[in-house]
């Protein structure tokens, strides 16, 4: 336990040693589901609505790490500008100017400055309230404030009550304790007082962010660029100016109310020094999860939105466009029940409809090879005949490492259609058995060739065997087969299968 101490002490001796310079650092954690939460409709909503908030929390939160210099074993050390959402049970004060200083009480005043508060804060209390007259001329009242939470009650200089249910104006007595800006209060104990150059940390609500991508498709479909941004959003309740910001990617834990504090965030120092102008995100493995830092300062203001750029635009990045044919219409999804299905109308209906993919590799080879926050994927094509580029589909990604494959659905292909349709269905409860027979037909109404992949799902029964076919299968999982089916322009093609369960 004592080489424990001694080197955590250790530890602790080398990080005081350098002190850093007065500023802020904020890293933000993000729990939004890209596919549900935009950040311009959430800022709307919270203008319509201002219970929104309490209804709709943020998904995310921030870490500030704040240094300043202060007094300190003066009094008590009031630390202002702090975050409005700041969770008090995971504040941590450090003084680099005397190690042992410590913190013995600590109060977290946000009961700021509202009329209404104002208002409470005055009972018992001496006010003079003015009121306009039906003639016009204003009646001035002085007394002492019973009640303020309908109207007024006041008991006048005369000793009698007076019941205001509308006012002009309100003059209060002395108002110098009132509170501006949500504050830290703390007792700190000190063997060298005076001024300390010190650091604050603590989590924060109210902050998040969202990675949006962008793919330009080429002219043939082959390759596409791709640029991303980071879309900040702060109702934390404070401004951070001038922050290094550090972003995490990664699905996080986070007990709710927060507990306490991860200490090696708070330890992190800068270690490279960037082209302040141009330096942009550079991004490690943190952990287990993924960390962008910007290689430059940026002010993060209360009550606003700020879009950086996340990566470098690539260029040229090889895709490919992929069909896929799913018969069952999309909204039954069929797992395996507690018996056989023998019902023979059971997963027989048709879908016309052939599902229009892209594809590509986050691979270093293919220009990529950069681990990808999860967010909402825009595609876009340029028309020849203007230049305009013209949005073709979006879709949602999750959370990407490098070397990975990814899928964008892009909508449904308006030139080739398929059909499905049960051929043959039998029975045989004595030999626990189910044949049931298929036959999809696809036809391609493009001038370019096209390769359709069909899906078909098995789910009548655990087990199954194909016993017969007209087309190539492969295997997806459990109760999945695929089959690829090449068009030339113009051409239709069947693909024909039956499939037997066992029970």
């Amino acid at each position: 336990m004592w080489k424990t101490a001694i080197a955590s002490f250790a530890l602790a001796s080398t990080l005081l040693a350098a002190d850093p310079n007065p500023g802020v650092s904020l890293t933000v954690y993000s729990a939004a589901d890209p596919a549900t939460f935009d950040p311009q409709q959430y800022v709307q909503m919270l203008t319509q609505n201002q219970y929104y908030r309490n209804q709709v929390p943020m998904p995310g939160y921030g870490v500030v790490r704040d240094v300043r210099k202060v007094q300190v074993g003066q009094g008590e050390l009031r630390f202002t500008d702090v975050a409005a959402g700041i969770d008090p049970t995971t504040v941590r004060f450090r003084s680099f100017t005397d190690a042992n200083a410590a913190v013995l009480e600590q109060n977290f005043e946000y009961d700021l400055v509202s009329g209404q508060k104002l208002l409470k804060r005055y009972v018992d209390k001496k006010v003079i309230v003015e009121r306009t007259l039906g003639d016009g001329k204003v009646e001035t009242i002085s007394g002492t404030l019973l009640s303020a939470d309908s109207g007024l009650i006041l008991r006048d200089d005369a000793g009698g009550v007076r019941i205001l249910n509308g006012y002009t104006g309100i003059a209060l007595a002395d108002a110098a304790d009132l509170i501006t800006k949500p504050t830290l209060v703390w007792n700190i104990a000190t063997q060298r007082p005076g001024e300390h150059l010190a650091e604050v940390s603590y989590q924060t609500d109210g902050i998040t962010w969202r990675a949006d991508y962008s793919l330009i498709l080429n002219e043939d479909d082959t390759r596409a660029d791709v640029s991303s941004w980071v879309t900040m959003l702060n109702q934390s309740g404070a401004s951070y100016p001038n922050a290094t910001l550090k972003l995490v990617a990664g699905d996080v834990q986070r007990i709710q109310p927060a507990q306490g504090y991860v200490r090696e965030q708070m330890m992190q120092r800068a270690s490279a020094v960037r082209d302040e102008a141009q330096a942009g995100f550079t991004e490690k493995s943190f952990f287990e999860y993924h960390l962008y830092t910007l290689g430059r300062p940026t002010t993060i203001e209360q009550n606003s939105t700020k879009q950086i750029e996340l990566f470098e635009p690539k260029e040229a990045v090889p895709v490919e466009k992929v069909f896929v044919y799913y018969g069952m219409p999309e909204a039954r999804h069929w797992r395996f029940a507690g018996s056989p299905q023998t019902d023979r109308n059971l997963g027989t209906q048709s879908n016309k409809k052939v599902d229009l993919y892209v594809r590509f590799k986050n691979g270093e080879q293919q220009g990529m090879g950069i681990p990808l926050p999860a967010g909402r994927v825009r595609v876009y094509k340029r028309d020849d005949a203007d230049g305009n580029m013209e949005f073709v589909g979006e879709d949602v990604i999750q959370h990407t490492p490098k070397d990975e494959e990814i899928l964008i659905k892009m909508g449904s292909a308006f030139d080739i259609v398929g059909e499905r349709k049960q051929t043959d269905f039998q029975v045989s409860h004595d030999q626990k058995t189910l044949t049931e027979s298929f036959e999809i037909t696809l036809r391609n109404r493009k001038e370019q060739p096209a390769t359709v992949i069909v899906k078909e799902n098995l789910f009548r029964w655990a087990t199954w065997e194909i016993t017969n076919s007209s087309t190539k299968w492969e295997k997806q999982d459990h109760r999945t087969i695929h089959f690829s089916v090449d068009l030339k322009p113009g051409e239709e093609k069947r693909v024909t299968y039956t499939v037997k369960y066992t029970w």
